[in-house]
Parts: structure tokens; C-alpha cells; sequence
């Protein structure tokens, strides 16, 4: 049914304004945390198909998705987004629980990373590969563990499920001892990752998309799954409430949630196969949502920059 809907709202783009004489381009407004590097060829891909002009904007690997949602929280009143293309999906149900999105069908998750551990196996053996978390507060690992500022972005959404999934106490030792550790604290997945493949740092703590990068470029990384204490990572794209351009919103969100642009996605490296998830690695949205200010604060506290 989307195959078909989608069709028609292509083929009606493409033969819009014929007969109306000279009209003005039809455009969509785009934030969107997914990389760049992603991103653009699909979006120009669609402008090609559908004649409809995109005007994105991308955030910076330091504040990642919380900066474009600041700014749309902001323009709340006056949106000018008509489309967020979000990589991950706590700061969509963010958006959704203060009535930012429109009321029907307002966002959609696709495709899915997950957050795995980035190993360089020129420096560690395999009998060495470390399985979880936990084993990160080991002191052998010491100084040797790179991850991204828990504040911001997929690192913050994963720590607040382990503090949902862990309970309050377990998960504020586990912070002060991995914290006691010396790890190597970045601003980004991506440099956590970087740092690995060039042995600044033997384990890094990444998104499975940052992880392929690395490995496509070579480097002497492999991923080591999270089992019990991984998170899945979908993509969301969602509408806005009082979208300037809602017609054309409608149009894109169906091109970037269709099989092609998936696939697209998986091979480029930005999204994995869909992997069932582990039970344990379920999240009760509603607890994160209403605690997770709280939660921020305490991360603010245990890691201090």
C-alpha cells in the first residue's frame, strides 16, 4: 500500500504546476542528525525523482542530535523544519511528548545500528576481547577505553537505558569506577572509533555505523557485540506540527522509509541488517522520558569535562 501511495504522490510531484503556466520550485526543509556522508546522496536522489527541492541542515558531531532539537524546540511557535531525519529515537519521542509532531502518523522508525565495541586486534587478542561493560571498569583496561560524552547524542540514550536496565545503584558504581578507569572522553562516536584505528586507545565504546567506517577504510578494528547491555538504534523521520511544506514532507518521509532507500542505507554502511533484539535490551520508554532529565544531571556530575 505504501508502494502504491508512494507512486502516486511521485507521479503527481513530477506533473505538478504542468498547464499552470511558470511556478514557484517546490521545496522540504530537512534537519537531520544521520552523517552527512549518508544523508545527502538519498536526499539528492529524491530531488532528482521527484523535482521537489531539499533544504537541509545537519548538526555537528560534538552535540549531535540534542542541537537540532533545541532549535526545533525553539521555532516551536514558527517552525521552519518540515522533516527531522533523526538517527536514533529517544530525542524523537522527545519531540512527540511536547506536541512538536503532527497528530497522525508523526514519526516512523526504519532500519537499525546498535552500539557495539570497537577493538583494535593489533593490540588486543581475541582471548583479550573484552564482552561487556562491565568488564571496561577492569583495570587492565585502564586508560585504554575511548567513548563519546554521555550527554549528547546515541552514548547518552544508551547510558540511560542501563540506568533504567541496571537500577539506580548498580549503574551510578558502574559510572564512578569506569570514570576511576581513565578512559578517553571525545566528542563524538566517530572519534572514539578513529582514536581505536589508530592505537591511541585499544577499545572504544561506538555505533556499529562509526565501527564500518573504520573497518571500510582498513583499519585493524573488529566489533565486539554487547550482549545483555547493547541498545538498538533505529532511524526515525518525522513531521512536523504546522510543517511549512507538508504535502512534500509527506512525500519525502515515504521515499526514505521505502525498501530502496533502506537498502541504500544498509550498504553504505550507515544501517545493519535488522537483528532481533535481546529480551534484556527492551526499553520502557515512558520511565526514560520522565526521568531522563534527572538522569542527565547525574551524567553531567559523574563526568565532569
Amino acid at each position: 500500500m505504501w508502494r502504491a501511495l508512494l507512486g502516486a504522490a511521485l507521479a503527481g510531484a513530477l506533473s505538478w504546476g504542468s498547464g499552470c503556466g511558470r511556478q514557484a520550485v517546490r521545496e522540504v526543509v530537512v534537519y537531520a542528525s544521520q552523517d552527512q556522508v549518508f544523508a545527502q546522496p538519498l536526499l539528492e536522489e529524491f530531488t532528482e525523482e521527484t523535482g521537489i527541492k531539499v533544504r537541509a541542515v545537519f548538526d555537528s558531531e560534538a552535540v549531535k542530535t540534542v542541537g537540532l532539537v533545541n532549535r526545533l524546540i525553539a521555532e516551536a511557535s514558527n517552525p521552519r523544519c518540515d522533516v527531522f531525519w533523526n538517527n536514533e529515537e529517544f530525542r524523537t519521542r522527545q519531540l512527540e511528548q511536547r506536541g512538536l509532531l503532527r497528530s497522525e502518523r508523526p514519526w516512523v522508525a526504519f532500519g537499525e545500528r546498535r552500539r557495539v565495541l570497537a577493538v583494535n586486534t593489533n593490540l588486543v587478542a581475541p582471548s583479550r576481547w573484552p564482552r561487556g561493560m562491565i568488564e571496561l571498569t577492569n583495570h587492565s583496561w585502564r586508560g585504554k577505553v575511548a567513548f563519546s560524552y554521555p550527554v549528547f547524542g546515541t552514548t547518552s540514550s544508551h547510558f540511560l537505558a542501563l540506568h533504567q536496565r541496571w537500577g539506580e545503584r548498580n549503574w551510578e558504581v558502574w559510572c564512578r569506577t569506569f570514570v576511576g578507569n581513565e578512559p578517553k572522553m571525545v566528542d563524538g562516536n566517530s572519534v572514539a572509533a578513529r582514536l581505536v584505528a589508530r592505537g591511541e586507545a585499544e577499545v572504544a565504546l561506538t555505533d556499529s555505523d562509526d565501527l564500518e567506517m573504520i573497518r571500510r577504510s582498513g583499519a585493524p578494528v573488529v566489533g565486539v557485540p554487547l550482549e545483555g547491555e547493547g541498545f538498538v538504534i533505529p532511524n526515525t523521520v518525522a513531521v512536523l506540527r504546522g510543517a511549512p511544506h507538508p504535502e512534500e514532507a509527506e512525500i519525502l518521509c515515504q521515499f526514505l522509509t521505502r525498501k530502496e532507500a533502506l537498502q541504500k542505507l544498509q550498504t553504505s554502511g550507515a544501517l545493519q541488517e535488522k537483528i532481533a533484539a535481546a529480551q534484556e535490551e527492551s526499553v520502557d520508554w515512558e520511565e526514560l522520558l520522565s526521568s531522563h532529565e534527572r538522569v542527565i544531571h547525574q551524567l553531567k556530575e559523574l563526568f565532569l569535562r
